[in-house]
């Protein structure tokens, strides 16, 4: 098995162990275990366990980023976007990706290297939105007076809220969180057709 071969194998590893039992129940000799290398393999590839974590997370959040920003990127309409974005919450829901995401963000309350790391990953979903909305402004909608900057914070806001409350196990009939957030792109799309 090449070098790269093995870090493949532990991090899909590191991603089964973290979505079965957490991060704070993560070690590296049970994702070695499950990986079937030894651990040594985990240290010399990745250092720590916060670091091999934090590289399966920056993989799939760079991967996520191009496919969102490819999919803004396309002539429809706004809340056409929104629609799919709404989707992608659910495959991204499915993959594991929001749940690492999270086990992360909690991780970076307690640790500064953490913190800043995932941070930046979120500046990065940040800037795409940016992009989206300025192209949205250009393009003559108003939302309620408020700036670029404000719409890009609540929807990031509303995102990751509705995933935390979806992790949490919150069904969609006590809090339907996926409704409320195609409720936008309803919103959304009456503005951009002048029936709001």
């Amino acid at each position: 098995m090449t070098s790269e071969e093995t870090a493949n194998r532990i991090l899909e590893a590191a991603r089964s162990c973290l979505l079965a039992d957490g991060y704070s129940a993560l070690t590296t000799r049970s994702v070695a275990e499950s990986a079937g290398v030894p651990l040594s393999q985990i240290h010399y590839h990745f250092g720590s366990k916060d670091e091999m974590i934090l590289e399966l997370l920056r993989a799939e959040n760079d991967k996520l980023l191009e496919r969102q920003a490819e999919m803004f990127g396309r002539d429809l309409p706004l809340w056409k976007r929104w629609d799919i974005a709404c989707d992608y919450l659910d495959e991204d829901l499915a993959s594991g990706y929001v749940r690492v995401l999270q086990e992360m963000m909690a991780a970076g309350w307690s640790s500064d290297v953490i913190g800043k790391e995932v941070a930046g990953m979120l500046r990065g979903w940040n800037e795409v939105l940016t992009g989206l909305v300025d192209e949205a402004y250009e393009a003559g909608l108003a939302f309620g007076g408020l700036r670029v900057q404000d719409v890009v914070l609540l929807t990031s806001c509303a995102f990751l809220g509705a995933e935390s409350m979806i992790l949490l196990g919150l069904d969609d009939e006590e809090m339907p969180l996926r409704r409320a957030l195609r409720r936008v792109g309803g919103m959304i799309k009456g503005v951009e057709e002048g029936t709001t």
